[in-house]
């Protein structure tokens, strides 16, 4: 097996919300508890001081390449009705 890869990993794209804010903020992970963690810690620069944070919505994908792709599309629409929208209808699945 050629270093670095791995094998059976699953990539994600996420939404998480502020419990304070009600702020969201959308990302891509291979490990959405780590990454989760990293936010409330403190650990992630865009949203350190700015939480604590809850994931809200996540969805699979077999390469990173496709769950960044998925992220900037979500990034473009630059609305947080669109993503209340994609979470809605993620819970309606």
């Amino acid at each position: 097996m050629p270093l670095g890869h791995r094998e059976n990993t699953m990539f994600f794209t996420y939404i998480i919300q502020s419990q304070t804010s009600g702020k969201f903020y959308v990302g891509h992970t291979a490990n959405l508890d780590n990454r989760l963690r990293e936010h409330n810690s403190g650990e992630s620069k865009s949203t350190r001081n700015k939480g604590p944070w809850i994931l809200v919505h996540s969805d699979p994908f077999a390469t990173r390449s496709e769950a960044q792709k998925h992220e900037y599309e979500i990034k473009s629409k630059k609305s947080s009705e669109s993503i209340k929208r994609i979470i809605l209808n993620s819970k309606a699945d």
